[in-house]
């Protein structure tokens, strides 16, 4: 009789352990309404100029006299070369991969414009889904048809001849 009751027992033990939801990246919500903490950028102290009489014009998108090579900065921060920027930002190496990527012009408006598309697209996949017996992962559920198989990539880049690195084994 209490072998029944303790299988039992163990099994709604490891019924309601698996009901516990997977957090973290691929929760789609925000769990709060502050910034952006990527958006945040440290800057040098202020410093006070030597004489307040001499101050230079103020100038609409010029540099800031605290922090004139932000970009530099952050390129050297995490181990690039600095000297390797040109006028735009970008590195040298990179310019003809930007100059093609944007060979029909750049909107300004781009993040908060994929923002809202975005937004669109998830309340579309969730109105047509909506309906779950069991939590799912709201990430995979709302992008799983632009989910890119590596494996077939690989394959298909080595096929046309390109060389590629091996790829890690699959996971079974």
């Amino acid at each position: 009789m209490r072998l029944p009751f303790s299988a039992i027992l163990l099994a709604g033990l490891m019924t309601v352990a698996a009901c516990s939801g997977k957090k973290g990246m691929h929760d789609l919500r925000s769990n709060s309404p502050g910034p952006d903490e990527f958006m945040v950028l440290p800057v040098k102290p202020l410093t006070a100029p030597q004489d307040y009489a001499v101050l230079p014009a103020p100038t609409p998108g010029g540099a800031n006299l605290t922090d004139p090579h932000p970009q530099a900065d952050a390129v050297a921060a995490l181990g690039g070369n600095p000297a390797a920027l040109n006028a735009t930002g970008v590195p040298s190496a990179d310019g003809a991969l930007v100059a093609r990527a944007s060979r029909h012009g750049v909107p300004q408006n781009i993040r908060s414009t994929t923002g809202t598309e975005d937004a669109q697209f998830r309340k579309q996949q969730k109105r047509l889904s909506s309906f779950r017996l069991f939590p799912v992962d709201r990430y995979q559920q709302a992008y799983r048809r632009q989910k890119i198989n590596p494996f077939e990539q690989t394959d298909l880049f080595r096929s046309y001849g390109i060389a590629t690195p091996s790829s890690p084994p699959v996971r079974e």
